[in-house]
């Protein structure tokens, strides 16, 4: 290990989280914190706090909470090293040694880079020179002007066969460090090395730091055996490991540009010049798996483009097998074709950026590509084709490794099995000659004619029985449904399902009123209130003017005064709507901790009791779903018994909430006794 736990703590004891939050973002002192706008999203008002005691930041209006090198790595969108090492050198801390073995290869690393860039230079130079002009001229009918040109640090290289051995020897350069970075072909059977670049337009190829560490060469005659050469395999160039435009595309992709995946260099340089910053394509070769976590550390979701042809729809499904076995929760891809017979550099010079854009909205969901691919073409007209399908699905998404992924799969996929093959309107005997109702016809996964809910009683997954109200029926399967319909009322009529339509909880008005009345309990409890799970929009809303109005005015000892500052606030700030709506919540006032003028021990043992109540009912209510959609596929009474459990431990929070009218001996009011 590098670094080890004693550096990285001396390192965040040298830096106050202040001083380098303090670079990128104004901030001013607040009582033991420090406040200012968040540098993750736009807003108009601070939610952004810095506390140099604790060693952390939190920003409320993104949930995101770290120490210096988080921070470092989220803002400038590098890994945990080099994240490391900068604040390494802000704190003038020299870097923990390393073997002596490794000290001398990452000094033979930095030789090498200044070889690389040596090399680079002479390119350049050579392009802009009079022996550049036939690769100028290639360039102008690419449409990459000089500009363009000069950014991404494109050359040419002489025809001649020592041009650049020649050139960097006369800086010094020796000719094993030539060899060694891939500039020049030699070898025992070679006496004298060569440039291994000739006659080519030359594109450099760089790391996350943007170091040179690899060329990329286009020819410019027809007849060469190879029309693109990269640099062989280095001590710096790994062609699996890397991706062309990384570094550029890293800081695009971290301000929230779309991370776009395209096959070529001159692909990339296009897809740049209309405005897609965060462009990348492989290095010569087919996606890799160590290229696609790349892509993943940049982005949840990557947009791969294709060219619109035959080699671009299976280049699609090869990146689909590599990716299936390594998705995560929120880790996928997105497939975007382009028209039949254009690539990338093509369509951006015809259509522009709009074009590009129009390719990129109807890019289709990994699900989609891979479904596409196992029924093109096919006939299902037999039950066994049907099952040869399901058998073949059924393999694939054995193949995923994370449980949650691979069973969310299962069930996307048996809905369209089931859909599939459902009966065709107006037969009662199931689909005649197959009535397979996902044929392709052309693309991903468009489908011929309506779909139809109703499905024969042999779909894949249709094991859940329903009572068609909500209820679990003990009694013969009357209606199949969905692994994705909710069967219980208690879980469609929970906030969480009813989303924007929902009236805000009693609980979650109990929790904002709490804060409002007694805005004290935000010195001690900013980061739980910040993580709680609000299932209201409105109280989303609520609460980030709550922090941000507490933020920005002077604290005080008086509990009524202060309150009444942050009313002021909220209403000055234009939330007065949503405090209205908090207060038409609670049509009594039985709960005295969240009023006015309640005792301290009053107000947190309140406080305490919805926090906890709260947290335990949302975490039942995911286990609640996840209990359901398991009898949905299998009625076992396993799952049955599963699901009863669960309603038992949600009712037994619905009667510990009453609990908390309870509260108030403190206040002057008598405890209910039950």
């Amino acid at each position: 290990m590098r670094f080890t736990p004693q550096f990285l703590d001396e390192l965040r004891a040298r830096l106050p989280v202040s001083e380098v939050v303090g670079k990128r973002v104004k901030l001013k002192r607040a009582g033991k914190e420090w406040k200012g706008l968040s540098p993750f999203h736009q807003e108009k008002t601070p939610s952004f706090t810095v506390n140099d005691q604790k060693g952390f930041y939190h920003d409320f209006s993104s949930n995101k909470h770290g120490d210096i090198i988080s921070f470092v790595m989220e803002t400038e969108g590098v890994g945990f090293p080099e994240a490391v090492e900068r604040l390494a050198s802000m704190a003038g801390m020299s870097l923990p040694a390393v073997t002596p073995d490794a000290a001398r290869q990452e000094q033979r690393r930095k030789t090498l880079h200044d070889v690389m860039d040596l090399a680079a230079k002479f390119f350049a130079d050579t392009l802009a020179s009079r022996n550049g002009a036939k690769a100028r001229g290639y360039l102008g009918d690419r449409a990459i002007s000089p500009a363009t040109q000069l950014q991404f640090r494109l050359g040419y290289a002489p025809a001649e066969r020592f041009a650049l051995k020649e050139h960097l020897g006369g800086l010094g350069i020796p000719v094993p460090d030539m060899v060694e970075a891939g500039l020049l072909i030699g070898g025992d059977d070679i006496p004298v090395p060569y440039d291994r670049f000739r006659d080519r337009v030359m594109f450099p190829i760089t790391d996350a730091r943007n170091r040179v560490i690899a060329f990329g060469g286009r020819a410019l005659e027809k007849d060469v055996p190879a029309k693109y050469l990269n640099s062989p395999e280095t001590p710096l160039f790994h062609k699996g490991d890397n991706l062309y435009n990384l570094a550029t595309a890293r800081q695009a992709a971290h301000e929230g540009a779309p991370l776009i995946a395209v096959e070529g260099y001159v692909d990339v340089i296009a897809m740049v010049s209309v405005g897609f910053n965060a462009s990348v394509a492989p290095l010569g070769t087919a996606l890799t798996e160590n290229q696609l976590t790349l892509l993943w550390k940049m982005a949840d979701e990557p947009i791969l483009c294709f060219d619109g042809d035959g080699a671009g729809q299976r280049a699609a499904f090869r990146a689909a097998d590599l990716a299936m076995p390594h998705l995560k929760p929120g880790k996928s891809l997105r497939v975007a074709l382009l028209p039949e017979g254009q690539d990338p550099d093509d369509l951006a010079r015809s259509g522009g950026r709009g074009a590009i854009e129009e390719v990129i909205a109807q890019a289709k969901p990994l699900a989609e590509i891979v479904w596409s691919r196992e029924i093109e073409g096919g006939s299902f007209a037999t039950p066994e084709r049907r099952a040869a399908l399901e058998a073949r699905i059924n393999e694939l998404t054995n193949g995923i490794r994370d449980e949650v992924v691979r069973r969310y799969y299962r069930q996307d996929f048996s809905e369209r099995l089931r859909n599939a093959f459902a009966p065709q309107s107006g037969y009662r005997d199931g689909p005649r000659g197959g009535g397979f109702r996902g044929q392709n016809q052309g693309g991903f996964g468009r489908e011929s004619g309506p779909r139809f809910q109703q499905r024969p009683p042999f779909a894949p997954g249709g094991t859940g029985r329903n009572d068609g109200r909500g209820g679990l029926s003990t009694g013969p399967r009357t209606i199949n449904r969905s692994p994705y319909q909710v069967a219980s009322p208690q879980m469609a009529g929970s906030s969480i399902m009813r989303g924007q339509r929902s009236s805000l909880s009693r609980r979650e008005a109990l929790i904002l009123l709490s804060l409002i009345n007694h805005p004290w309990l935000l010195h001690d409890h900013l980061e739980e209130v910040a993580a709680l799970e609000l299932a209201h929009p409105e109280a989303h809303k609520l609460r980030a003017g709550i922090i941000g109005a507490f933020s920005n005015y002077s604290h005080t000892d008086d509990p009524a005064a202060e309150s009444a500052r942050l009313r002021a606030s909220l209403d000055r700030a234009g939330y007065s709507e949503q405090i209205q709506k908090v207060e038409r919540s609670l049509t009594t006032k039985n709960v005295w901790g969240a009023q006015p003028g309640a005792a301290e021990e009053d107000v947190l043992a309140t406080w305490h009791q919805l926090v906890a109540l709260h947290r335990q009912w949302h975490s039942l209510l995911r286990e609640l779903k996840d209990a359901e959609l398991a009898l949905g596929q299998d009625s076992s009474e396993r799952n049955l018994s599963w699901l009863r459990d669960v309603k038992a431990r949600l009712a037994e929070v619905d009667g510990l909430e009453a609990l908390i009218e309870g509260f108030g001996e403190s206040s002057g009011r008598f405890q209910r006794r039950s």
